[in-house]
């Protein structure tokens, strides 16, 4: 039984990434059938959170979900990172994407329609169905032959309305769309247009139905190119304050400031900025396959603790109804007293209060429930649980540790990805430490007959100054002295404790490094060795 946790013994078995995937994915299926899905069943808990899980939940490839109001990018910004169009594909500043579009992989470009796509065992989207016509008809998937999307699929979503827009029916529950697609997705993209911060009723509520999914959340402030830093900043913290009141968490959310899409900068102040911000934002991104295994595990962790918080619940209330007569009324008093319920369930089970189920949805939800049918508490199924957890996995983890440093980093390939990764116009190509890295002169020659000036005021001995006469100077740049102390160990590169004219140069072009907000390096790098230095200091390596 569970062959996948290794054999016995401490004898491992190595596998391959693609081995790994499908072991992976394999124990967690059987956890799930085995252990989870029969407490599911017993306590009615599809009906009240979330449909069962199939195959292909445990198969597909990670997925991003964009949410935003409309005409905040987010459509431009899948075309951004394909570097191509996709079949269904609209843009303008009216509110043009009506539909829920899955972009994902397929060897010839064209449209699945949603009554068809929720019948394919093969995607994971076959629990759709229960939002009905109104909601299938306004969902896709788009298939086309793309790098990219040979390692994530995308979900587009309709823009969000504000104002008077938002009274209209969309015909289906929005929210409860977002919320099973939230469940289910590695990220959640939640895009903000620099001029348009505000969040309408309809955006707040979407927001909150991706409670208890703030992990996977990251903001991008997208079209920052059309402000100017001073109004950035204020942008910024007017964002931050508005996320504040709709997120109820202590910590900060991760917002990425650029200009996502394919065309030239109309503010060119902060570039900088926005290209670091893409690269964070890129690196977030094309990490998720490598993490798909983990995130899969973890959401299958806060489902199995859900569902035994559920089975709680539903087996307190059909403890305390009465056997004949004042059923109805039983009831209504429960539904009333479910706070108080939580709170009494917390301290007889010590389960955290972040785990119970909101309490209005849970009320309504039981106002249309028969309590005499459901099913007192059977410590059986929640002991299989709590094994699941205890046990299985933790052993299930640390095969995923193990074997992922053994194995190739999987990243997202193709697409804007690859422009980010290498060559001249790879981030961080050409500056800082990297600044000559490609030229045949040292570097710091440039800047030397200053450095040089400076370096004959302290005196020098035999073509050297000390320590203390470098450390008066280099302490002018009122860097901190662990700072320092790293500048010195690389710029002293015969390691006799003094400085000559080129180290002294050196040590100077690393402040200046650190001044201007680079990082320095661990090593000193081939290019930046003095070059009276370089045939000692390469033999000693």
């Amino acid at each position: 039984m569970f062959s996948w946790l290794g054999k016995q013994g401490g004898g491992r078995e190595r596998l391959g990434g693609a081995d790994l995937v499908q072991t992976v994915t394999g124990g967690l299926r059987d956890l799930y059938l085995r252990k989870l899905l029969p407490l599911e069943e017993h306590y009615r808990f599809h009906e009240f959170h979330s449909p069962a899980l199939e195959d292909a939940d445990f198969e597909n490839k990670p997925m991003v979900l964009l949410v935003g109001q409309y005409s905040t990018g987010k459509t431009t910004f899948i075309r951004y990172l394909l570097e191509q169009d996709f079949p269904g594909m609209r843009i303008g500043p009216e509110p043009t994407t009506d539909s829920f579009i899955a972009v994902m992989y397929g060897d010839t470009e064209g449209n699945v329609p949603g009554n068809a796509l929720v019948v394919d065992p093969k995607k994971p989207f076959r629990k759709l169905s229960r939002f009905g016509n109104a909601f299938l008809n306004r969902f896709m998937c788009s298939q086309l032959p793309n790098q990219v999307l040979k390692s994530i699929s995308i979900i587009d979503s309709p823009g969000i309305l504000s104002g008077e827009k938002q009274r209209i029916s969309r015909g289906y529950d929005f929210c409860q769309v977002l919320q099973w697609f939230a469940e289910r997705v590695d990220r959640i993209i939640l895009l903000f247009d620099a001029h348009k911060l505000d969040i309408s009723d309809e955006f707040s509520e979407a927001i909150k139905s991706f409670r208890g999914q703030d992990d996977k959340i990251r903001v991008v402030l997208n079209k920052a190119d059309q402000v100017d830093t001073q109004q950035l900043m204020r942008v910024y913290g007017a964002l931050m304050w508005s996320l504040g009141k709709v997120i109820d968490t202590p910590e900060v959310l991760r917002v990425y400031i650029g200009s996502f899409w394919a065309h030239p900068l109309r503010n060119t102040e902060n570039r900088r900025l926005f290209e670091a911000e893409a690269q964070d934002l890129f690196m977030d991104i094309q990490n998720l396959p490598q993490k798909a295994a983990v995130r899969k595990l973890n959401d299958l962790i806060k489902r199995a603790r859900l569902a035994k918080v559920h089975a709680y619940i539903i087996s307190y209330l059909k403890k305390e109804m009465p056997s004949v007569f004042g059923k109805e009324n039983k009831k209504k008093e429960l539904i009333n007293r479910l706070p108080e319920i939580y709170i009494q369930l917390q301290r007889e089970y010590h389960i955290s209060a972040g785990d119970f189920p909101e309490v209005k949805k849970m009320q309504e939800l039981l106002e249309n429930c028969d309590f005499t049918k459901f099913h007192s508490l059977k410590p059986k199924l929640i002991e299989a649980v709590d094994n699941m957890l205890a046990n299985k996995i933790a052993s299930l983890m640390n095969l995923i540790r193990q074997e992922e440093s053994n194995m190739p980093t999987e990243v997202v390939h193709g697409g804007a990805f690859d422009g980010t990764m290498a060559g001249p116009f790879g981030h961080g190509y050409g500056e800082g430490a990297k600044e000559g890295a490609d030229e045949d002169e040292w570097v710091v020659a440039k800047d030397k007959p200053a450095y040089d000036e400076i370096f004959y005021t302290l005196s020098p001995i035999n073509g050297k100054i000390s320590g203390i006469s470098a450390k008066k100077e280099m302490v002018t740049s009122k860097l901190p002295n662990s700072v320092l102390g790293k500048i010195w160990k690389l710029a002293d590169c015969d390691a006799d404790g003094m400085l000559d004219d080129e180290e002294f140069a050196l040590a100077k072009h690393l402040i200046k490094i650190k001044l201007d907000g680079y990082e320095l390096p661990g090593t000193l790098p081939s290019h930046l060795v003095p070059p009276s230095h370089r045939k000692p200091f390469q033999t000693a390596e």
